[in-house]
């Protein structure tokens, strides 16, 4: 067994860290938020999908302990580091928390240790990057500590797919690295694939969300396509799914949100221009994406027969980024209440997981909803951006006058309202709603 020190504990280091200590393995988790701190030396989780009883349990048997000390990086027998990798105000890669943990780690380096890298990030950064300041140490990689990647694939809220049994790739900087990283991750993971370098790696994760950001932004031209046709895009993703090969499912949506999908390929693109190369599909996508709220506020203009929303009350109801978890980072919710709010709609928003966002500096608080039929919601028109479990969908059908779906979710509900489906047209009689 090892010591493990886990650098950034957000919603890849925290899980990572839980998994290590549930194999044996002495965990020291390493973060700068005192609020995050706290509430793990207290038991308690702030990621929705690890019970307060798992944190707890790891720190009373003293298998898991958080802190800000930075010196303890000394005791460990590997560091893994999963910090943030945003974009900056130019839409660039933004190394600042990996190059401020990769000081932190350069000073209290000794000899045997492995470092691994898991946040998402451009083909070349371990080895141009990480490697040359590690080594400012005086120590060697690949002779006297090994360094490699490994990227994460966390999927918030999928409980068909805990950690352990996604499989691992590993990689390093030499095969000596490699091996090392390889034998560390075995310890937790049912899978491991070993690759043959650290660049093949990192572009893994960006090939991987790459593929899902084209796709989705591919999905939401054809339900653009489908509507100036007058054919439902849900019926004919049904249909095409019956081919057992060739085909794989990708559902319209009001744009691709979270942490990786966004932003990963703006790190390849940006890596790519480096190399003379440009990627008209990322570019493309992107633009579809973005331009998904704005199409969406411009059906419900036509719908409402307005040229502008000054005053017309609107409910968003969901603003994650994806179902049943509590986690808004890209969420194209948020850009759509910015988008409906320049437009001088009075906007409220509901998320049975999100209390309170921040939009243009102004804060909003979430309002309640519930099953009772009492109940009455002063709406003009409602948008379900995400189709999380339980929501009151019935109430909203017979009490707001249009309601726009973006996720289908209204399929086999009858009601009063007149619904407008994202790729699948206008429904105005209730005898039509289960289509």
């Amino acid at each position: 067994m090892r010591r493990i020190a886990v650098v950034g504990l957000g919603y890849v280091g925290l899980p990572l860290a839980l998994a290590f200590s549930k194999q044996g393995h002495e965990v020291i988790g390493i973060d700068l938020d005192d609020q995050k701190l706290q509430m793990l030396k207290e038991g308690r989780s702030y990621i929705r999908d690890i019970p307060d009883e798992q944190v707890k349990e790891s720190m009373e048997k003293q298998e898991f302990s958080a802190t800000r000390d930075i010196r303890r990086l000394r005791e460990a027998d590997v560091i893994i580091i999963c910090v943030p990798t945003p974009l900056n105000l130019d839409e660039e890669p933004d190394l600042t928390y990996l190059m401020q943990a990769a000081a932190n780690i350069r000073d209290h380096l000794r000899r045997g240790q492995i470092i691994v890298l898991e946040s998402s990030t451009y083909p070349g950064t371990t080895r141009e990057v990480l490697k040359p300041m590690l080594e400012q140490s005086g120590l060697i990689v690949g002779k006297d500590i090994f360094l490699g990647y490994s990227p994460e694939r966390v999927d918030p809220g999928n409980r068909s797919y805990p950690l352990e049994v996604i499989p691992k790739v590993v990689s390093g900087v030499t095969d000596r690295c490699a091996s090392a990283v390889e034998d560390v991750y075995r310890t937790v993971f049912q899978t491991v694939v070993r690759i043959s370098s650290t660049d093949a790696a990192e572009m893994t994760k960006l090939l991987e969300n790459t593929y899902r950001f084209v796709n989705i932004s591919f999905i939401n031209e054809m339900a653009r396509l489908c509507t100036g046709m007058g054919i439902d895009i849900w019926e004919v993703i049904e249909a095409a799914r019956s081919k057992p090969f060739g085909f794989s499912a990708f559902y319209p949506s009001p744009g691709a949100g979270g942490h990786c999908i966004p932003v990963d390929p703006l790190y390849l693109q940006w890596r790519s221009k480096q190399f003379g190369i440009s990627s008209s599909f990322i570019a493309v996508s992107r633009e579809i994406n973005h331009s998904m709220p704005v199409y969406i506020i411009q059906q419900i203009k036509d719908a409402l027969s307005l040229g502008a929303l000054s005053g017309v009350k609107i409910l968003i109801v969901g603003v994650t980024f994806k179902p049943n978890i509590d986690d808004i980072r890209e969420s194209s919710s948020i850009e759509m209440i910015k988008r409906l709010q320049q437009e001088g709609a009075i906007v409220s928003y509901y998320d049975p997981y999100v209390h309170e966002i921040t939009v243009q500096g102004q804060k909003l608080t979430g309002v309640r909803m519930n099953e009772d039929e009492s109940s009455r919601y002063d709406y003009d028109c409602a948008i379900i951006a995400v189709n999380h479990d339980g929501l009151p969908l019935k109430q909203i059908m017979d009490q707001v006058p249009l309601v726009y779906d973006t996720r289908n979710a209204l399929k086999g509900i009858s009601g009063a309202a007149k619904v407008i489906r994202l790729g699948g047209g206008v429904q105005d009689s209730e005898e039509d709603s289960s289509l």
